[in-house]
């Protein structure tokens, strides 16, 4: 019999709507029957590419004598963190404080009140490596309660109020100057690793938004350094396990510093954000490498994670059936010599095991390999290339897929769309720009609907019932300005300032400071506030971005002085932790920077309009368009007129403009940095 998970939208709790588990989403109605009972809740946060929350699903909450004891001594509630990231965020804060660690599945102990009192992550079906057995601590949890209340009720206390006295020090007053940037740049350069690429050792996750601040940095102070440590990080990831060299696409992070054996699942944020990175780099270098990478993770998202609405779905799944039919990640991707001869004959079989690092052991596990590009620059011949890959391809085809989580995230659709809107202008692909703006069309149409403010997720064209949080108005208002950008519509610039003073009604606290939640939002026991950019922009950088960007193209000074008052917690974290504020850094080069305003007054896709999109000058704002009406759109466009009844660009920062110009050459110069 289904539970109350089969009336929800995220696939992940529709994963579990069969369990014998009496399982509850988040929602008042689940505490007010924990207080009715007088019983404890279980809190547990998973999302539904987490191989280990799939684990612990099957081991114990598909279990009959685990789940009556669950619905017999506690409230059962399952949340999405993907949905709801403030209520994850609010309790990861304190798994980490209590245990020094954290990850998913997420087990915490609550009570009626949703104050926390015991944490784990994943318990196993029987006691081992000194972690008791999933069974043990319910009954642990449970007699604790009965016959320890008021120990239970301090402790809860005690989490409660530390988590209210973290308040957060945003770095005072002024944005990052260079001083900070020096010194965020200095500790990258020693976490670098030279030998691979990328920062930090094993795992290692790909590091885009500090790659997008070392290719702003490049462009603003022609710092060699800097577009090395970006240009070779790129590089290593694209040739590593971590890209998925048949069809294109990243995986979440690599298991080792090298990038060979990646933790599979495919994550819509991480495509976007690498897609336009890889974009950009080409922008910056001219790199054929780049430019394939680029194209061919932009096709992966719309081949692969594109939904019927025109939104994209959130992740695809590291696991799917293995030849006997057993669920194990990376049964999709992986290959062994004979599966290559198979596929190949002979001697194409042969070729490809050495072009793609296949050995007879195996790279990744039970004698099968990852798929990797070698380091050796030998000459190979293309065309063979593309036809091993397209045969391997088609064979792959007919594996079983891996699942896929079709929920559209407000956030992470936002920076696809800013990925494929630049992408697709780059390099003529008007495709890619059309697929952006169906997926904004999505956005505007379903999540913000009716209700004027915007939704979290959506599925199947339908809203979820959660409330967009700060990083889906950052994110998506970055979306909608990269579009305004390339298309030349002046209503994407209009819905990024609708979404924008929503931000600053709603979002915004004294001195600068961003809260991830809503002045109106659910209160939980302490409102979540992360400035720190992890596999996704925070909220707050991401937010930070846009204001910024939006007081460009309009001069609005209130959006202005909101930015530079968040961009004080990149000056406070930039020196310390620069890895962890990436996104906030390359916002802070844009304000370094000016940024840049270019109004070209001609058409759009014309000549001006695509040079001044390749323009280097980090987080240019450009406005496109010809006839009396562009002024109407983008107040940039306002009295601009043409040079000799020729198409004309200016470019203006800081309030003085430059000559305007007819060349594209000289237009180019006067945006390289």
């Amino acid at each position: 019999m289904a539970n109350r998970l089969a009336q929800t939208t995220s696939p992940y709790l529709l994963q579990h709507a069969d369990n014998p588990v009496d399982w509850w989403p988040w929602s008042p109605e689940a505490f007010e029957e924990a207080r009715r009972r007088d019983v404890p809740v279980l809190l547990s946060v998973g999302y539904s590419s987490c191989h280990w929350c799939h684990v612990m699903a099957h081991e114990s909450f598909e279990d009959e004598t685990v789940a009556a004891c669950l619905n017999e001594r506690f409230v059962a509630v399952k949340v999405d963190r993907e949905e709801r990231p403030d209520v994850d965020a609010v309790y990861m804060e304190a798994v980490q404080a209590a245990t020094g660690h954290g990850g998913w599945p997420m087990t915490v102990f609550l009570t009626p009140d949703a104050e926390p009192f015991y944490f784990g992550t994943y318990f196993p079906p029987e006691p081992r490596h000194g972690s008791p057995s999933f069974q043990q601590v319910l009954e642990g949890v449970s007699a604790a309660w009965t016959d320890r209340r008021e120990e239970v009720a301090e402790v809860a206390e005690r989490i409660v109020a530390d988590l209210a006295g973290r308040s957060l020090a945003h770095g005072g007053e002024g944005a990052p100057g260079e001083p900070e940037i020096a010194q965020a740049l200095l500790g990258l350069t020693r976490e670098y690793d030279e030998q691979h690429g990328g920062f930090g050792g094993a795992p290692k996750f790909p590091p885009s938004m500090a790659v997008e601040f070392l290719l702003r940095h490049y462009a603003r102070t022609g710092s060699e350094g800097a577009l090395q440590m970006a240009a070779d990080t790129c590089s290593a990831m694209a040739r590593g396990g971590i890209y998925d060299q048949l069809g294109g696409g990243f995986a979440r992070y690599s298991v080792d510093r090298e990038w060979v054996v990646p933790h599979f699942e495919k994550m819509l944020y991480d495509n976007a954000l690498l897609c336009r990175v890889y974009a950009h780099l080409w922008r910056t270098t001219g790199s054929a490498e780049a430019r394939r990478i680029a194209l061919e993770t932009a096709d992966f998202m719309v081949r692969e994670l594109r939904t019927t609405e025109g939104g994209f779905a959130s992740a695809l799944d590291a696991d799917s059936e293995d030849a006997d039919g057993k669920h194990v990640e990376g049964a999709f991707y992986v290959w062994t010599p004979e599966q290559l001869r198979e596929v190949l004959g002979e001697e194409d079989g042969a070729f490809a095991t050495a072009y793609f690092g296949v050995t007879e052991e195996g790279t990744f596990e039970e004698g099968a390999s990852v798929l990797q590009l070698s380091g050796e620059a030998r000459p190979v011949d293309a065309g063979r290339v593309a036809d091993v890959r397209a045969r391997l391809l088609a064979a792959r085809a007919e594996r079983p897929r891996p699942g896929r989580d079709d929920k559209v995230v407000a956030a992470w659709n936002g920076l696809a769309i800013a990925a494929l809107a630049e992408t697709g202008a780059y390099f003529d692909r008007p495709d890619l720009v059309e697929r952006a703006t169906e997926a904004a069309d999505l956005l505007v149409r379903v999540h913000l609907g009716e209700v004027a403010r915007l939704t979290r997720t959506s599925r199947d064209g339908r809203a979820g019932t959660n409330a967009g949080v700060l990083e889906d108005y950052g994110d998506v208002a970055e979306g909608f300005l990269a579009l305004a950008a390339v298309t030349g519509e002046g209503a994407w610039l209009e819905f990024a300032g609708f979404l924008l003073d929503i931000v600053l009604e709603q979002f915004t606290g004294e001195g600068g400071q961003l809260y991830d939640t809503a002045h109106d939002a659910e209160q939980l026991i302490r409102r979540p506030q992360d400035p720190t950019d992890s596999a996704t922009p925070a909220g707050w950088t991401a937010a930070a971005g846009a204001l910024l960007s939006y007081a460009a193209y309009t001069g609005s000074e209130a959006h202005r002085t909101a930015a530079e008052g968040a961009l004080g917690v990149v000056k406070a974290l930039a020196p310390r932790a620069p890895r962890f504020i990436g996104w906030g850094l390359a916002v802070a080069e844009a304000l370094l920077d000016g940024p840049r305003e270019v109004a070209v007054a001609g058409p759009v896709g014309g000549e001006l309009h695509r040079t001044a999109l390749l323009g280097r000058a980090p987080g240019a704002v450009v406005a496109a368009g010809e006839g009396p009406g562009a002024g109407a759109e983008f107040p940039l466009l306002a009295d601009r007129p043409l040079v000799g009844g020729e198409p004309t660009a200016y470019v203006c920062r800081h309030f003085v403009c430059d000559a305007p110009t007819t060349d594209a050459a000289e237009l180019a110069v006067k945006l390289g940095g």
